[in-house]
């Protein structure tokens, strides 16, 4: 039998430990507000759950998360199947990501790798390609943060072992970012 109680309560005690993280979230809404006022973009990348809230998050900032605003550039690297399946036969699955930012990342950009493990090698390949061509990276991990939360200029590491808790905190923190954003292009507000 499923324990369902038991499963909120997990998901309670990690969302309870979010709250450390506040000046990480912080940090990564007002970069992300800046790069967007500057005319900059963001792009998602992630594998599994991570590229559906890489999409999701995605569609927050180019449609709208709760208020009227003109679209925001926000990229998900996860949806192009011809991209992503042409890249993976001809440089092979680790290079998914990396090549996709060489084309598409500018100087000033915000490139965020969501990898419930932080071990993902698509996804440190991109940042690591993000970062030669100047971007900012961001990191969304879980456990001991992996490589990727040394590797991304900044990272959020949700406080949790189990990955269904993980992706859990990520959507919550993407979606808190998300307000953000979106109250600082709306209102002005940081």
């Amino acid at each position: 039998m499923i324990d369902v109680k038991g499963a909120l309560a997990r998901h309670l005690a990690v969302v309870a430990k979010l709250e450390a993280l506040e000046p990480t979230i912080r940090s990564m809404a007002q970069r992300i507000s800046e790069a967007l006022q500057e005319g900059g973009k963001v792009l998602w990348m992630g594998n599994g759950g991570s590229a559906a809230d890489s999409q999701h998050l995605a569609a927050e900032l180019v449609g709208r998360y709760t208020r009227e605003r003109p679209a925001a550039a926000s990229i998900a690297l996860t949806t192009d199947s011809s991209i992503l399946t042409a890249i993976g036969n001809d440089y092979g699955f680790e290079s998914i990501f990396a090549r996709q930012i060489e084309a598409l990342c500018s100087p000033g950009d915000v490139v965020v790798g969501i990898s419930t493990s932080g071990n993902s090698p698509n996804v440190l390949a991109g940042i690591e390609k993000a970062q030669a061509i100047g971007a900012y990276t961001m990191g969304f991990t879980g456990g001991d943060g992996g490589r990727l939360a040394q590797l991304a200029d900044v990272s959020l590491v949700a406080p949790s072992e189990e990955v269904s808790r993980i992706q859990e905190c990520h959507i919550l923190i993407g979606h808190i970012i998300c307000d953000w954003v979106e109250a600082s292009l709306v209102d002005g507000q940081d």
